[in-house]
Order: structure tokens, then sequence, then C-alpha cells
């Protein structure tokens, strides 16, 4: 059994019973929100360990309640979209959502991502010690970043992959390789996800020694310079 809670969020209410329905048979404890507004009022009060979040919702639709979540919390978010198209799918990426399905969707599908998203937010398998980038502190044992003095607040892939490349300095990483490293090999997501946190990470890390250079054609690799803090290069790898 399973000791997660799930929050299924859409205001089609055979849509919430047929996840609920698959998740619960997989062990989770599962509520339903039928509404943005209560999406959000139900996180408040009692927060879940993954949230599954409709993007078509009339009033607050799921963007806005995306957007809103991540400026408070690093909850796991899986997008509902029923657009086969990707601007939905990007756009829901680059608000932080951390996973998508498509409508109409395979519920076992949908278990595999939950299973998955939720398998890479417990894992901390980096060594207790801390890298030294210049003026920038990476502690892995605290999962803090600090840049001159200052602690940097990153969410959990943000930190993952800042960590994976501060082990590995110069070493060029593609996407596929930080997709493995830092999502895992079970990801089921778009790899353009790296390009969205590394633009994040670059502008949380400003002023700092350690930069995420792109490689192009290949992918990203961290350099640390002698000053404090080149401006960084911030086009994606192609």
């Amino acid at each position: 059994m399973n000791n997660k809670t799930i929050l299924v969020v859409d205001d089609e209410k055979n849509i919430v019973q047929l996840a609920k329905l698959y998740l619960t048979n997989e062990g989770y404890e599962v509520r339903a929100s039928y509404s943005g507004q209560e999406a959000l009022d139900a996180v408040k009060s009692n927060r879940p360990d993954l949230v599954i979040l409709d993007l078509m919702m009339p009033g607050l639709d799921g963007w806005e309640v995306c957007r809103r979540l991540r400026k408070e919390d690093d909850i796991p978010i899986i997008i509902l979209t029923a657009r086969s198209d990707d601007v939905d799918k990007i756009v829901g990426l680059e608000l932080g959502a951390d996973d998508y399905v498509t409508k109409p969707f395979n519920p076992r599908e949908l278990v595999a991502r939950v299973k998955a998203v939720l398998r890479r937010y417990s894992v901390g398998a980096h060594p207790s010690k801390q890298i030294v980038l210049g003026n920038t502190v990476v502690d892995l044992d605290r999962r803090e970043v600090t840049v001159a003095g200052n602690q940097v607040q990153l969410r959990a892939k943000e930190f993952d992959l800042l960590a994976t490349m501060a082990l590995n300095p110069e070493v060029v990483f593609t996407r596929e390789k930080l997709i493995n490293s830092v999502w895992g090999y079970d990801f089921l997501g778009d790899s353009r996800t790296v390009d969205v946190h590394v633009t994040w990470l670059r502008e949380k890390i400003a002023g700092s020694n350690a930069q995420i250079k792109t490689v192009w054609g290949v992918g990203y690799k961290l350099t640390v310079s002698k000053g404090s803090g080149d401006s960084n290069d911030s086009q994606s790898a192609d």
C-alpha cells in the first residue's frame, strides 16, 4: 500500500472518477477538486503529494493554478491537456509542471507517470558533501546552494540539475543524459524540459562563477570562471 495522496483536479467528474479508480487500486489516497480555486484551497489546507491538473477549466484555469502553486511550493504536478499539439505541453512545462498526459488518456499510462514523478521526487542519491565552485557552494547533503554567501532558492529538479553538472564540471551533457541522470530513465515527458530548467537555473544563479554553457548541437556543460560571474549563454542547445 502507498501512503501518498493524489489530488485530481478536473471539472469533468467522469475524468476524476476514472483517475480515482485506477489510482486507488494502486493504493493511493485520492482527493478531488472540480475547479481551480477549489484546488488551491485543497492544497493549502491539506497538501497532497502530487497534483493531477486539467488545463482547460472554466474560471481559474489550470495554467493559472500551476503558476500560483509554483510560486509557493515545489509540489509535483502532472497536467492534463485535451490538445494534441505541443503548445499546451510546452507552456505547462515552462510554468513548472513535471509531466503531462494528453486526453483521452490511458489510465494505466497516467498511473505510470504518477509513479515515475513520485519516484523522481523521492530519490536523494547524492553523497554527503559540498562542492565549491568559485563564489558558489553546492551542499549536496543539505540540498542548498549559496552564491557569494547568499542562499539561492531552487526547486528540486533545478537543484538536481545543478548538482549533476557540478559533480562533473566541463563535462558536456546531452539532453538525454541529463534526463537520465536527473529525471530518470522512466521519464515519459519531452526532453525540452531540460532547456526550460536550464533557463530557470541560469536566472537564479546569476552572478555565480558557475556558469551553464551551451555546447551547440550537443547539450550543456558547467564551467567555473575566475571572475564574479560572467554573463551566461542563454541560448538553448540545438
